[in-house]
């Protein structure tokens, strides 16, 4: 039996992946050394997981460190890696936003400035549209970015929109929803291909 190398992002994604994968017997309940390792070894179905920052899952599966990857749609829109999506898994659901000040939301500007975590998502939204903007790339807390004056809309992602009605923010347009999808390594498909079909297979029938 081939080993695989599943590559899982840190927090919630990562305890449902566990759950998921439990559920149909892909692995054995191994949640409880989450918080204790970044490296977990399930011997008993030949499996190594390694937790990392979200926005690594695509380049370890890219650069064949990882056979599968769990991370969601958003980070594969924005980083655009050599890999294969396979399955939407279901969870992790969330939604691409234009937001902004309540106050401003019928306002048109043809120069617009947009904070972001996710330049090349913005960009190309923006570009579809034919809308002239300047994209200032931030790394967290995007919502502060129209209450200063560093912008005046963001592109995010949000849950539940909590987190803007507590700023002030409202939801303009929402550009696309995501969820936590699996994504596999090429070389990884045609090597260990019974291996990863079976799994795929197996979350197939699961979600």
């Amino acid at each position: 039996m081939d080993n695989i190398t599943v590559a899982l992002p840190k927090g919630r994604l990562a305890e449902k992946s566990f759950e998921v994968f439990a559920s149909c017997g892909i692995t054995t309940n191994i949640q409880n050394e989450m918080s204790r390792k970044l490296f977990i070894y399930d011997h008993e179905n030949n499996l190594n997981f390694i937790l990392v920052k979200p926005s690594d899952v695509p380049t370890y599966v890219e650069h064949g460190a990882a056979d599968l990857g769990v991370c969601g749609k958003d980070v594969l829109l924005e980083l655009k890696r050599d890999c294969y999506e396979v399955l939407d898994l279901g969870f992790g659901r969330c939604k691409m936003v234009v937001a902004g000040p309540l106050n401003k939301k019928d306002n048109f500007l043809s120069n617009k400035r947009v904070a972001t975590k996710f330049p090349a998502i913005a960009e190309e939204f923006y570009k579809k549209k034919g809308e002239n903007v300047e994209i200032i790339k931030l790394n967290g807390s995007v919502e502060l970015a129209p209450l200063v004056g560093l912008s005046e809309v963001i592109v995010d992602i949000v849950e539940t929109g909590t987190t803007l009605k507590e700023n002030g923010l409202t939801v303009y347009e929402e550009i696309f929803s995501s969820s936590a999808r699996l994504i596999v390594n090429k070389a990884s498909m045609k090597t260990k291909s019974d291996r990863v079909k079976e799994i795929i297979y197996k979350l197939k029938s699961a979600i």
